[in-house]
């Protein structure tokens, strides 16, 4: 008797969606054979009847309303690969409640609404996979979920998103500025018609709250995640980077501490001995530090079709191996409350500050007592140029409270020699 068919829906085919039809067609009888399923590509919904008509699906599987499939009787697994809040949302609602696994890479969607979608599927015995949501084909979620459940996390620090990391990568081995960089990551694929998501900070951010709420067993709060993009990065600020010793790298670090969780994403300079500051182009990569386990790093591919759909049939397997039960419908996520956060102006960072001045006697003594004055203690000072009649002028602070250092900015910014709009990042040494 052979085994009875688990019936997979499909949501989208945008690049991903396109990939996962892909691997069904050449991969799918090694899949079944590996795992002892009948995995069967059932229904495809997809608004556009051109996409579906380029990937030669039957006609029979074509539906145009995404609706339909997911109250579709004989579907067990659905995929949503649509994207964006709503109608995913609503989508994976009506999913849940006609009695379907559900599978996605929608990192919006778990990162703002993940905790009542997996509520909602933990009242039918059902469960929601979203290996994919975070880092493409870089497997983060099932080993925060399972291999190191054991552990005390106490950090998460990650390159997170390939458009904001190929950008910078450009601009430091091309000397190109921002601009021109961003320019080339969309001629290679690797940034969006409008990408404003990954250049501002956002994307990066909801997937430091999946993983960091994975990590430290808490939900998360969007609004207490501070996220800052790199659209203000020079070519100069790269070279002064390499100066010192360090690459500038866009990092989503989560950090249990004493007081409760910091969460924050932001342009950081690392050491150039660090090993994220050898993670180039559209690569990603994860730091995860345990009380037990040390540091683990994951590291590959954090984006494109071909590595995230593997992520996607993993869920996909995954799901049907429960439905099966090969194995007990677990890892539905049980988040306590009542976090507590540790705001960014209370967390101490060394700081690069650039700015300009007129070049005259006194200035240096007039911004550093204002430094001084404030517990800002600098490690370095560089003027090495000249921009028109001004000097740009270069600190690097020792370890100082957020809070003070904006402080002393502030001040120094209201001198009279002195130009607004400094440029201003944090080390991580």
């Amino acid at each position: 008797m052979g085994k009875q068919a688990v019936k997979v829906g499909l949501l989208g085919l945008g690049t991903i969606g396109s990939r996962v039809v892909e691997l069904f067609e050449s991969n799918l009888d090694m899949i079944n054979e590996k795992n002892d399923l009948q995995l069967v590509l059932e229904r495809v919904a997809e608004r556009d009847p051109e996409k579906l008509k380029s990937l030669k699906i039957p006609a029979e599987k074509m539906l145009t309303s995404a609706f339909e499939l997911v109250k579709d009787p004989n579907i067990d697994i659905v995929i949503e690969l649509i994207g964006g809040l709503e109608p995913a949302r609503s989508l994976i609602r009506e999913a849940l409640e006609n009695g379907k696994y559900v599978v996605t890479a929608n990192k919006d969607l778990i990162a703002t609404h993940g905790d009542e979608l997996l509520e909602l599927a933990r009242s039918r015995n059902l469960n929601i996979y979203y290996e994919a949501s975070v880092g493409g084909g870089i497997p983060l979620i099932r080993p925060l979920k399972h291999s190191l459940v054991a552990d005390r996390l106490n950090r998460v620090v990650g390159i997170l998103n390939g458009t904001t990391n190929y950008i910078l990568t450009r601009m430091s081995c091309e000397g190109l500025e921002f601009n021109a960089a961003l320019a080339q990551a969309r001629e290679k694929g690797f940034a969006e018609a409008d990408p404003s998501s990954d250049i501002e900070g956002r994307d990066a951010s909801y997937k430091l709250m999946i993983m960091a709420g994975l990590a430290f067993g808490c939900s998360i709060d969007p609004a207490q995640v501070y996220v800052e993009g790199i659209t203000g990065i020079t070519v100069g600020d790269i070279n002064y980077a390499r100066e010192i010793g360090c690459v500038i790298k866009l990092l989503a670090i989560g950090e249990k501490l004493p007081a409760g969780i910091a969460l924050r994403v932001h342009p950081t300079m690392i050491s150039q001995n660090h090993p994220l500051a050898s993670v180039n182009n559209e690569f990603n990569a994860v730091f995860i530090e345990g009380e037990l386990v040390g540091e683990v790093m994951f590291y590959g591919r954090g984006a494109g079709g071909a590595p995230t759909s593997t992520a996607v049939m993993a869920d996909v397997v995954e799901a049907a191996r429960c439905k099966e039960g090969y194995v007990v419908c677990n890892g539905v996520e049980k988040k306590t409350t009542g976090t507590l956060y540790v705001p960014v102006e209370d967390l101490s960072s060394s700081f690069y500050l650039r700015f300009l001045a007129e070049d005259r006697p006194g200035v240096l003594a007039a911004f550093s007592k204002v430094f001084g004055d404030n517990q800002v203690s600098l490690d370095m000072v560089i003027q090495k140029r000249r921009v028109g009649d001004l000097a740009e002028i270069v600190l690097v602070t020792h370890l100082v409270r957020e809070a003070a250092f904006r402080t002393a900015v502030d001040q120094v910014m209201n001198l009279e020699m002195i130009r607004p709009n400094p440029s201003t990042i944090r080390l991580m040494i």
